[in-house]
This record gives structure tokens, sequence and C-alpha cells, in this order.
């Protein structure tokens, strides 16, 4: 692998103007097919096979005039007053004739007519039926609903919107951009240059911006959703800036020798540290690829999304970077003084040169590695306790921003109706085997045995089909969605159906909240098999690697406390709302259900990134002298600094998404931030370096027999030619 990567970075830096226009005209392509050509990306997340995604394909088929998206319009009327009085009731008609005129909507139900008045008289609501899924009501339509309620506002009434049809989408902000000064700032410190800091963050945003917009145009013929470019974004700019890092860190730090030449020295960097980039690359890539294991198309799709976008970052690092060092030229060597400087001119002048702190850290872990590890291992495992409590779910309303109109509808309903009426849940009867005489009979007793249950507060008539195949009542919960109350409801349901079955019926449970429930399900059936294909994946990548079979052991070990720590974290302050005014977090819920999922695949990647970069310097180093315990020193010393930076780095491009007000996107950058920094300062610079210095000469032991098997694929760049002189070396004008 060194010396095809040698000789692509030397072809880079030699054609440097060809690998620039190649990149150029890329960017630009796929920039205009994303800018004008880019698909609608939704934020309904469907499961082929649950019960409640059948139940809803069934309305959609046969029922189509309630199937569509809805949009609950909610009005509270002024403090000390009821929405009973003629203005009032005249102000609320009002604004909801003005929504039935908004083209798209199907019918606007009258609260005064239906009965939706809370028994005060101070809340009511009306749902806002449209004749397209959610994700078809175009913003315009939004825009004219949300305006309707002008009439109802000036009469002094309050007006929020709630339903499948969200009016507002919650705004990233600052959380795409606020990264990249931090990264900039972590990048000229570790640099100690401006020019050679802002390299990686110009190659990584050109990686982000075509991986990204290359997303957007998929999603024309795709369905896709918002969390998958946004995951694209966080896993491509954070890996593309990192990458990058790699290569060029190791380039200045060969340019510290004054007769070394800037192409050789280009080529050698993609040799090497590239080597690390593809290996470690591939790994993210392999992993994100893996979510199609799940089996759940949503996820699916984001994690393809995200391992192209990697695919990309990748690319540029190891062509694209190698053609800028070059055009660069020897405005990267570095200056005596800098933290790339050489110290060699130091010692000539007298002055003391500066041990590493790498070096001091690594040997203060080896003076006691057995205490170090039994510490930090107990350490995280005490953090990772609340992930006993895990409570997987979907973000309701309540996630939402307290100050977004989806948390104020939410409030509004709950103080009106009770805590339940939000869990609201659609029962779907399946009628067309019935004979039609007795399908109405039916129906009704299986409302009736329905509501007998002492979890339900009330369960509505049955409204048919017009052909009569299918039935519709909903059922209110005494408890709300993220109750154990309403789960076990919603099995009780299912599993009493005999009015239904014995009449040659199916009854289906449907609506938001069992939705969640069966996704919920599903995903943590499958995660048993996905942690499994990781593991598996990391034992085979990193016995090819290292050509070792207990440092694989060692580092799936690790994988699996940076991951426990995360999410118990996660638990920690998103499920039991501690901490949840520092963070934003508007209300103590369930955990995203795809969220284990995505830390995994994710964090696994970016585990191997540092366990590659640090392990393989130390194996370069044990290959010299075949002393272990110096190796890890040496190792530590030359890959501790650039390692901070990246996990500095990669924490302040995830920690950037905490801000964001998407509740979803928030709990991910958390669960990334954590983990990202447990991962690199506590498992692998300090566990790595205690668990290697016990383990000795036997961490790089490889069974003959499997040494004749696991390819040797050079990450060290061991077999690449010497050095040529500096009068042999090939010089091009920069």
């Amino acid at each position: 692998m060194a010396r095809r990567l040698y000789a692509l970075g030397r072809w880079a830096a030699l054609r440097r103007r060809r690998v620039l226009a190649v990149w150029g005209l890329l960017l630009v392509l796929v920039g205009g097919l994303g800018g004008t050509l880019h698909g609608t990306l939704s934020n309904e997340f469907s499961v082929p096979g649950v019960e409640s995604q059948t139940a809803q394909d069934l309305l959609a088929h046969k029922f189509p005039a309630v199937a569509g998206g809805t949009s609950r319009v909610v009005f509270e009327a002024r403090d000390g007053s009821t929405l009973r009085s003629s203005a009032d009731r005249a102000a609320v008609r009002t604004s909801l004739k003005e929504a039935a005129a908004i083209p798209g909507v199907a019918s606007v139900a009258d609260p005064y007519t239906t009965g939706t008045v809370s028994p005060a008289g101070t809340i009511a609501y009306a749902d806002v039926l449209f004749g397209q899924a959610p994700s078809d009501v175009p913003s315009s339509a939004r825009t004219a609903l949300q305006a309707s309620a002008e009439p109802a506002r000036r009469a002094g009434l309050i007006v929020e919107f709630g339903g499948s049809v969200a009016i507002a989408q919650a705004k990233s902000g600052a959380a795409d951009v606020i990264g990249i000064p931090v990264a900039f700032l972590v990048l000229a410190v570790t640099l100690g240059s401006l020019l050679a800091a802002g390299l990686p963050l110009v190659t990584a945003l050109v990686g982000v911006a075509i991986g990204v917009l290359g997303v957007e145009f998929v999603a024309r013929f795709v369905q896709m959703t918002t969390t998958a470019t946004v995951l694209a974004l966080m896993v491509g700019l954070a890996v593309g800036i990192d990458y990058a890092l790699f290569i060029v860190s190791r380039h200045r730090e060969q340019l510290q020798d004054p007769d070394a030449d800037v192409h050789e020295s280009v080529g050698r960097a993609t040799a090497t540290a590239g080597s690390a980039v593809v290996f470690a690359g591939a790994t993210v890539v392999i992993a994100l690829a893996a979510l199609s294991a799940t089996g759940i198309p949503f996820l699916r799709v984001m994690g393809i999304a995200a391992a192209a976008t990697v695919l990309v970052a990748v690319a540029a690092a190891v062509t694209l970077v190698p053609a800028i060092l070059a055009g660069a030229g020897e405005r990267l060597r570095p200056k005596p003084g800098s933290p790339s400087g050489p110290t060699s001119r130091l010692r000539r002048r007298g002055r003391p040169t500066v041990t590493p702190w790498g070096l001091k850290w690594a040997r203060t872990v080896l003076r006691r590695p057995a205490a170090v590890l039994v510490v930090g291992v107990f350490a995280l495992l005490a953090i990772a306790l609340p992930v006993r409590d895990l409570h997987l779910g979907l973000p309701s309303n309540e996630t939402q921003p307290t100050a977004s109109t989806g948390h104020r509808s939410y409030d509004m309903l709950t103080r009106g109706f009770g805590p339940g009426f939000n869990a609201t849940l659609a029962v779907v009867v399946d009628a067309s085997h019935i004979p039609t005489a007795q399908r109405t009979a039916v129906e009704h007793e299986a409302r009736a045995v329905v509501e007998r249950d002492p979890d339900v507060a009330v369960a509505t008539a049955p409204v048919s089909s017009p052909d009569g195949s299918v039935a519709l009542f909903s059922v209110v919960p005494k408890s709300g969605p993220d109750a154990q109350a309403t789960a076990s409801l919603v099995h009780r349901l299912r599993d009493d159906d005999s009015a239904v079955t014995k009449a040659h019926g199916t009854m289906y449970v449907a609506g938001a909240t069992a939705a969640a429930i069966d996704v919920s399900a599903k995903l943590s059936t499958k995660l048993p098999l996905f942690i499994g294909i990781i593991v598996a994946l990391a034992l085979a990548l990193l016995t090819i690697a290292f050509r070792s079979l207990v440092i694989p052991l060692k580092a799936v070990v690790g994988f699996l406390l940076s991951i426990g720590v995360a999410l118990g974290a996660t638990v920690w302050v998103f499920q039991l709302g501690h901490l949840d005014g520092a963070f934003k977090v508007a209300a103590a819920a369930p955990v995203v259900c795809f969220l284990p999922v995505l830390l995994i695949g994710v964090l696994f990647g970016l585990a191997m990134d540092y366990e590659v970069f640090l392990v393989s310097r130390m194996r370069e180093h044990f290959q010299r002298h075949g002393d272990a315990k110096e190796a890890i020193a040496q190792g530590m010393a030359s890959s501790s600094r650039v390692v901070t930076a990246a996990a500095l780095i990669m924490a302040s491009v995830f920690g950037g998404f905490v801000l964001s007000e998407d509740p979803i996107v928030k709990a991910i950058g958390f669960a990334l931030t954590v983990g990202v920094l447990v991962d690199a300062f506590v498992v692998r610079m300090t566990l790595v370096p205690a668990a290697l210095a016990l383990l000795g000469r036997h961490a790089w032991h490889l069974p003959r027999w499997l040494d004749r098997v696991v390819p040797d694929v050079d990450m060290e760049g061991a077999r690449l030619a010497p050095v040529p002189a500096a009068e042999d070396s090939l010089d091009v004008k920069v």
C-alpha cells in the first residue's frame, strides 16, 4: 500500500495544476447539481414490516382521506376567560376558514362541532388534514397555514401548531460552522503555521461540500431524512480535517531536515500517513455502510450518505492535499522554534530542547501501567452505569425547543386534555374479509374492548372508509407518549384483538406513539447483530494492520468502553434530565432510537483512526529496535500531539452541533463529542499504552500459521526505497 500511495502522492505533487483543476471542476459540477436539482428532505422515520407502518400503508391505499399529513391548530383563551364566547368562536372559525382555503387542504374540523374543546373551555384544537403525505406538503402551504392564525391572534387568543406537518423546522444556527474557527485555532497551535493550519480546512471544506451537495442531489431520487445530510456534514467535516492534518503534519516533520526535497517529502508523507488515512477511512466507510445490516431504509440511506462523504474526504487527503502541499513548497518548511521546527539548530546554539508532553505522559503511564489500567477501566465503567436505564424512542414535540410552536402546542394540549392526549393511538380495522353485514358490529365491539382497558381514557367512535373495508378510531391513553404504561397498553391492545380476528378481520394499533415503540423495538433486536459485525470487522482490520492478535482484542475492548461512556452520559443528560439547562434540553425523554446504532458506527471508525495513528508509530519504532516499552514512549512522542489535535478538532466539530435546536442532532452531537474525547484521551492515549506495557513483546506477536495468511499492507512504509540524496532528487520550481 505504501509504495502505491507514494507514487500517487508524487504524481499529484508533480501535476498539481491538473489535480487542482479536476477537484475544482468536480466541486462546480456537483455544487451545481446539488444546488439547483436537490431533492426534498423529510423528518419521517418509516420502518417497513412493523405493525404501525403496515397500518399506515393500509390507510394510504384504502382510506387516503385520513392518511395525509395533519397539522393540529391549538387555541388557548386569554387569562380568566374561555373560548365559549361568541367573539372567540367567531375568531376561531375565521382562522379555520382561512386554513380550509389553502391549496392542498382536504378538510378542517370545527372544534365546537366535534367537541374538541377542553372541559374547562380554555383550550381547543382543530385538525387540518392535507391530501398529501407530510413530506410532500409544500412550504408555501405551511406558511399560509401559519398566517391563517392571525384573526384568532388579533382577537387575543394564543395559537400554536403541532401534528405531523411541521410549521417551523428547527435550525442548527451556528452549529454547522462553529467548529471551524476552533479547528483553525487548534491547527495553528499544533502546526505552528497559519498557512499549514489553513490547508486541512480548505481541503476538508472542498471534500465535505462535494459530499453533502452530492447527497442533496441524490435526495431527488431517494427518500432521505434531514438527519442524513447533517450526519454527512458532521462526519465528513471532522474526518476531512483530521485526515489532511495527519499528512500535513508528517510532511512538516520530514521537512525538519534542511536537505529534504519537497516533492519527495510529499510522496513519503502520502505513503506513510496516507496509508493510515486510507486504512482508517476504510474502517469508517465500512462501519457506516454496515448500518444497512439493520434492515431499516432510513438508516441505510444515512449510513451510505455519510460513508460516501468520508470516501470523498479520503480521496481529497491523498490527492488534493499532496497537490496543495507541493504548491506551498518551501513555505511549509518549519522554522526553528515552531512546534514542528528542527531541534538540531537549537542544540547547536546550546539551547535546551523541550521534552514532548506526549513522551512525558507516556513515561508517567509506563511507571505504573497496572494501576493506570485498573483505575481507568473502573472509572469508565462507573460513568457508563446510566446506560442500564437506556430507553429508546422517537422525539415528540415535547423535545422541541421550548420557544417552538410544536413544544408550546404540546404543553397546551397536556394542560387542556391530560398527558395521554399527546400519546393518542390509532386503531385500524381491516374489515375487507368480514361480511358487510357484520362489519359495523365487529368494529364497535373492538372499540368496546379497547375502552374497557384501565389505561384507556377515551376511545372515539369508529369511522369507516367509503367502501367500508377499513375502519379507524382513536384511543387516548391515561399516560404520556414516553411512559412505560403506554408501551404496555399498545402491546395489550395488539394481543387482545380476538373480537376482530374471530370475524376474519385484522386489527392494527398505529399512530406516532405506536410507531416510536415499533421502531425502537426493531432497532433493539438489530443492535446485537450490528455490534457483532463491528467487532468482527475491527478484529479483522486491526489484525491486518498490526499483524497481531492481542492488539485487536485490546482495541475492541477499549471501543466498547468508549461506547458505554458515550451512551451513559447521553442517558444521564437527555433521558434522566441532568444538566438539561446547560445543554438546553427542552424535556427529559427517551434517547432517539437510532442514536446507539449511529454512535457505534461512527465512533468505531474514529476510534480506529486514533488506534491506527498511535499504534502504527509504536510499531514503526518497535520494528527498528525491538524494545517494547521504548517503542511505546517514542510512538507517543511522535504522534500524541497530532492525535490530540485531531481529537480536539473532532470534538469541536461535533460539539458545535450540540447547539442545534433539533433534538436529534443535539443528542447525536453530544454523544459523539463525549465518545471522541473519552476514546482519544482516556482509552487510546492512557489505557492503550498501559496495556501494551503490561503485554511487552507479546503484544506484537502473530502466530506463524496466521502470519502466512494475513496480507502485509506495510502501513509504515518499511519497503519504500531509501531517501535519495539531495543532488539526485527531482527539483521542480514552485
